[in-house]
């Protein structure tokens, strides 16, 4: 047989056996099995037990970590070459915070934001809405410093806190405003931000060489004859125009840079005495109310000392009074200075249109609690005597008035060693500030409904509405602001007929001239300084809807239009 050949199996013994015991022994070999697979479950089973119990046991000992959600970080912001290193610090507004009542964000989610923010809101439609075809939905709602959140009240917050977010919207359709109006102001801000030069001024001769859009540049002021004093004057009124939107220097929005630039040279330009300019008071005024409005809207610390001392110039420069208005004798006031002169520091004269700046400075500084000591005391003794001397003047009674249909105004100016009142002769007998006279009436806290306020507003009525632009656009500043401190029939007939003046006259082409005014035409200086000036007054003036609250709203007896 060959080697590779299976070998036989050997024979087991169980083959000899008969077939019942071969059945009996497949029995017990099925038995064994089933027996064998269930000692061997039982022995898994309780090996997995013990396992687990373990596991458990070790698992109480360790800490519970909670689980992490992987993000990935943007890299930190470059670091902007015109931010400045000192960075201010914010104090906290003195003021009662009306959080239920305000539906913005919270200021203090916005100031955490590590770029610029700004947010876009949608106005509320306007039953006529006329004019520019910017979406105000897409222009930014201003500031969101802390007095911007905050509903009307007293000190800053009731004063400028409609300047942003719901309040704003709110102000913008009741005062009547549309969206119109908030597109012109929109592009008022930006003709006026490529035309900042890079220290953050805005000269009247140069401003144009900053602008790098296409096509002809708008032209230089006509005439610079103040020089420094113009541009201190033209820089300020143009940072009021960005804070009477909302927008100021400390807190996140689109045009902080712009502000805290014209701020920060305006501060350069302010004397260690706190003057601004040489002598004129207009410039020192105006100036003294934008850091007062810049420190009122964010409390920014580094602001307050230089803008009281700003004021205490303003103070320190009111006539000196030596002769009781309309008895010629001579007196003494219980105040230190009533009004101030155009061009000097004190003096015997004052000056009703000096002294309406004036008095817009310290009202912003009284809302910002800065100190104005007896400045609104001698104030409304100012406006009463001027106002009586005007009076005289014109050969009224002012005990006899119609509050209803008479009407008065204000001379230019008052002198105090006499008591008379003057309208530079006879050539300039319309030559009147009778709207100088209602805004700071209102603002020192006369009452709306006597008889000064009442018929100097029915003369402004009477008088003095623009028919067609161009026109006074002194006048019309002042009459915009004082006729909506006065609410009621007048106002609505008069922004009715100038909202909508504004709004078309308003540069629309592309190009540098697109946002601004034209100035050629607009009477009282502005034709004399340039588009700088008339830009400025139409941006404030469009701006009357939410710049300032309403002092006194208008009752039932207030607010009725001249018959």
């Amino acid at each position: 047989m060959d080697s590779d050949d299976p070998q036989p199996a050997e024979e087991s013994p169980l083959a000899e056996q008969p077939p019942e015991n071969a059945e009996r022994g497949d029995q017990r070999s099925r038995y064994t099995g089933v027996i064998a697979w269930t000692v061997s479950g039982a022995l898994h089973a309780t090996m997995a037990m013990l396992l687990g119990t373990i596991y458990f046991l070790t698992a109480e000992q360790e800490e519970e970590v909670p689980p992490v959600r992987v993000q990935t970080l943007p890299p930190p912001p470059e670091k902007r070459e015109d931010r400045h290193e000192d960075t201010r610090e914010l104090l906290d507004p003195k003021v009662q915070l009306d959080l239920a009542s305000s539906d913005d964000t919270s200021p203090v989610s916005q100031l955490d934001l590590p770029q610029e923010d700004s947010q876009h809101e949608e106005q509320e439609e306007n039953p006529i809405p006329k004019g520019r075809e910017e979406a105000v939905a897409d222009s930014e709602s201003g500031g969101s410093g802390a007095f911007m959140a905050i509903g009307a009240g007293g000190g800053a917050a009731g004063m400028f806190g409609s300047r942003s977010g719901g309040g704003k919207r709110r102000a913008v359709a009741k005062g009547g405003g549309s969206k119109g109006s908030e597109g012109a102001v929109d592009a008022a801000l930006r003709w006026f931000k490529r035309h900042q030069a890079a220290d953050g001024a805005w000269r009247a001769i140069s401003y144009q060489n900053n602008c790098t859009m296409d096509g002809p540049k708008c032209e230089p002021g006509k005439n610079h004859r103040n020089g420094e004093n113009e541009d201190i004057a033209l820089t300020a009124l143009a940072t009021l125009c960005f804070l009477g939107a909302g927008y100021d220097h400390a807190t996140p929005n689109t045009h902080r840079q712009v502000v805290r630039k014209a701020v920060d040279w305006l501060l350069a330009a302010q004397g260690p005495d706190g003057v601004f300019g040489k002598a004129y008071n207009y410039e020192q005024a105006i100036a003294a109310m934008a850091l007062a409005e810049a420190f009122a809207m964010t409390s920014d610390r580094s602001l307050r000392p230089a803008a009281q001392r700003a004021i205490d110039v303003v103070l320190a420069r009111r006539a000196q009074p030596t002769a009781l208005i309309g008895s010629g004798a001579g007196g003494t006031y219980p105040v230190t200075g009533l009004g101030w002169g155009d061009f000097t520091a004190t003096g015997q004269k004052a000056h009703s249109s000096a002294c309406g700046w004036n008095i817009q400075a310290i009202k912003s500084a009284a809302t910002a609690g800065l100190d104005v000591k007896d400045g609104p005391a001698g104030a409304k003794l100012w406006l009463d005597a001027v106002w009586r001397g005007t009076c005289a003047l014109e050969k009224k009674d002012p005990a006899r008035l119609d509050p209803y249909r008479d009407t008065t105004t204000l001379a230019y100016y008052v002198d105090f060693t006499t008591g008379a009142a003057s309208e530079l002769g006879a050539a300039n007998v319309i030559h009147n500030l009778a709207a100088v006279g209602v805004v700071s009436g209102v603002f020192m806290g006369v009452d709306a409904s006597s008889v000064m306020i009442q018929t100097m507003a029915n003369h402004v009525m009477a008088y003095d509405v623009p028919r067609a632009w161009p026109g006074n656009l002194y006048y019309t500043y002042y009459c915009t602001f004082g006729m909506f401190q006065l609410g009621g029939d007048r106002w609505q007939t008069w922004n009715n007929i100038v909202r909508d003046q504004f709004v078309a006259s308003q540069r629309t082409e592309d190009g540098c001239f697109d946002g601004s005014w034209d100035f050629e035409r607009c009477t009282f200086y502005a034709h004399d300084v340039g588009r700088l000036l008339s830009t400025a007054l139409s941006c404030l003036s469009l701006e009357v809807y939410y710049r300032y609250a309403q002092v006194h709203p208008h009752d039932a007896k207030n607010g009725k239009a001249a018959r």
